[in-house]
Parts: C-alpha cells; structure tokens; sequence
C-alpha cells in the first residue's frame, strides 16, 4: 500500500505539470492570451486532484462514504459484490468537479482485488454496472463482516488507480486509488446494514456516513 498523498494526488502531478511548463513558456514568448489559458487549465487540473484531509467518524459501526459525489441508487442487489449472502448497495457518481480521492469505507483486510477490463458507457447509467471496465475490492472488517468496493470507469474515466494490494490493513477513511475525470464507486454492503443515505444525496468521502452495522458486525470503537 502506498503512503497517503496530500493535498495534491501524485498521479495528477504529469497533467498538472504540462500546462503550468505551457504558461511559462507562452509567457516568456509574449503570448499573454496563450498563457493565461494555460494557468487556467492548470488551476482546473490542480482543482482536479486534489486530496484534501478528512475528519473520519469514529463512532462505533459508521460506514463512510468511499467517494465524494452524488448517490445515483441504492438496491438490493448482488450485481457486482464478492461476497456471499444478501447484500444491498449504494451506488455513488462523482463529476469532474468531486474529488476523486477513493477512501476505505470501513476499517479491514482486504482479502481479493478483482480488475475486469471493459467498456466505457457513461458512469451513472444502469449498463455502466454490467459492462464498464472496474476493479473490486473484498474489505473483510474485523467483526468478520465483509464488504465490496467497486470503482466503476466512466465515459470520459479511463484510468483506474487502486494503491492498495491484497493483504493490506485499511483503516476506515483511509485512501485506497482513485479514478481519473469522473465516475463512480458502489459499495456493497450485508443486508442487515441500516442505510443512512437518501437518493440524490451529496457526499464526502470519508466523512459521510453512509450506512451503520448492526450489533453482530461492530468491534469496538472506531471500527
């Protein structure tokens, strides 16, 4: 697992560096409308990757939201989950303008990354589920409940980034990858979960809480 990166993700360092050399050299050759459209796409793509700190719930049984954005859907289905009984889940899209940071939802092990290349449909469509190119993460939390992150590729996302690698202890809030230029992040959780989030609803990633555990799936504070 890499280190955290804050407040700017590394991965956006080559997209932020590229227009910001464009500026300085449209400058120095005089260009002033030329410049300032560069320092303006590079602010958009600072604005883009940026990795803010986030104050983590610590209240015993929350599951955090592991993306900001937008709830699309919240069913009981098993769609993509890894793991086994009835689940339910909350699908969450996040445009351009969210930070595209990815956090744990809860505190666990991850124990299987599945990545399954795809197509490219736009995130927040029903097909995007079945047929778009995404990777899933099995976080097992210390009570032995288990729960499914998936990061969905959208129309313009082409690029998945999971940092984290199996075996890995991820704490809830924790950053595990991100996506890049918009998409989307289901989670699966048991059935038994008391979901705490409406449809339509605006969320921060690990800050918001999204869902609770029922007694038989807490460990103690801060899990």
């Amino acid at each position: 697992m890499l280190a955290d990166r804050i407040p700017v993700a590394r991965e956006g360092v080559p997209f932020i560096g590229f227009p910001a050399l464009a500026a300085v050299v449209f400058s120095l050759l005089g260009w002033e409308v030329m410049a300032v459209i560069a320092l303006v796409i590079t602010a958009f793509v600072l604005y883009f990757f940026r990795d803010p700190h986030r104050v983590v719930p610590g209240e015993d049984g929350a599951v955090v939201s592991p993306a900001d954005g937008r709830v699309i859907e919240i069913a009981e289905d098993r769609g993509a989950a890894l793991q086994e009984g009835e689940v339910v889940r909350i699908s969450i899209f996040m445009n351009v303008f969210n930070c595209h940071v990815n956090r744990s939802p809860v505190a666990g092990v991850v124990k299987r990354i599945a990545y399954h290349p795809g197509r490219f449909h736009s995130a927040d469509k029903a097909k995007a589920l079945m047929y778009n190119e995404h990777n899933r993460l099995l976080v097992q939390h210390p009570a032995g409940a288990e729960v499914t992150v998936v990061q969905v590729a959208g129309l313009i996302a082409r690029r998945i980034v999971c940092w984290a690698e199996e075996g890995d202890r991820l704490e809830r809030g924790q950053r595990f990858g991100m996506i890049r230029f918009g998409s989307r992040l289901d989670v699966y959780l048991p059935a038994s979960c008391s979901v705490e989030v409406k449809q339509g609803q605006k969320v921060r990633a690990g800050e918001t809480v999204i869902a609770r555990f029922g007694r038989e799936h807490r460990a103690g504070k801060g899990e």
